[in-house]
C-alpha cells in the first residue's frame, strides 16, 4: 500500500508517471512528423516568352492581332501621361496600382494594342511602356514569311500545296497511297482553305470476318 500511495495511484488517479509520459509525448510527436505538410518543389513561372519559344519548336505560330508601332508613338505616350497627370520622363516609375491600371488602359484604346499579363511586371517606367509600344507584333506564319525573302538556289517551297481528298484526287479511283493515315485539318484558319478526310479502316470487313 505505501509503495502504490509513493507512486501516486491511489492519491490522484489522473496523474500519470514519467514512463507513460514519455511514451504518449513520443507517439504525439510521430504523430506530428507523420501529418505533416512536405514542402511543394519550386516550380518556375512561365512567361510569354516561353510559350513563344515552345510554339517556335513545334513549328506552330500562336495566333496575335498584328501592331505597328506609329511615328509618334512617343508623342502619343506623353500627351496620355499628361492627360493622366504623370510626369513624362522616362526614369518615371509607375508604382501606384490605380494609376497603373487607367494609363495602361488609356494606351490600350489609343493604340488598339494591349498590354499582355504576362509583361505586366516588366513595365515599371514610362520607359518600359515606351519600350514595349515600340515593339512591332506580325502575325504571319514562317511559312508565308518566306515569300518576301529570297531563298537560296537549292531550295525551293511550294505554297500552293495539294492535301489529298478521294472526292477530287480521282487519278485512282481516290485511292490512297496511306490506308490508314486520314488528312486532318485541325486550324482554323486553314479549315476553309482545305478540306479533311477520314480515313476508314480497309481491312476492318476482313478483321470483322474472323
Amino acid at each position: 500500500m505505501a509503495a502504490l500511495i509513493r507512486h501516486g495511484s491511489l492519491v490522484n488517479p489522473l496523474k500519470c508517471s514519467p514512463t507513460i509520459l514519455a511514451v504518449n509525448t513520443t507517439s504525439l510527436r510521430y504523430d506530428v512528423t507523420r501529418f505533416k505538410s512536405k514542402k511543394r518543389p519550386y516550380v518556375p513561372t512561365r512567361t510569354y516568352d516561353d510559350e513563344k519559344k515552345s510554339l517556335a519548336c513545334k513549328g506552330f505560330l500562336r495566333y496575335q492581332k498584328e501592331y505597328k508601332p506609329p511615328e509618334d508613338l512617343y508623342n502619343r505616350i506623353d500627351k496620355i501621361c499628361e492627360q493622366q497627370q504623370i510626369p513624362t520622363a522616362h526614369q518615371t516609375k509607375l508604382d501606384d496600382p490605380l494609376q497603373r491600371y487607367n494609363l495602361f488602359l488609356a494606351c490600350e484604346q489609343e493604340f488598339q494594342h494591349p498590354i499582355t499579363n504576362s509583361v505586366l511586371y516588366s513595365i515599371r517606367t514610362i520607359s518600359d511602356l515606351k519600350r514595349y509600344y515600340r515593339k512591332h507584333v506580325s502575325n504571319v506564319t514562317p511559312l508565308d514569311a518566306m515569300r518576301t525573302i529570297e531563298l537560296p538556289k537549292n531550295l525551293h517551297i511550294n505554297y500552293d500545296y495539294v492535301r489529298f481528298h478521294p472526292d477530287t484526287d480521282t487519278l485512282f479511283n481516290g485511292k490512297t497511297a496511306f490506308p490508314k493515315s486520314s488528312t486532318l485539318v485541325t486550324g482554323l484558319k486553314y479549315k476553309k482553305k482545305y478540306q479533311g478526310h477520314v480515313q476508314d479502316n480497309p481491312f476492318l470487313e476482313d478483321m470483322l470476318k474472323l
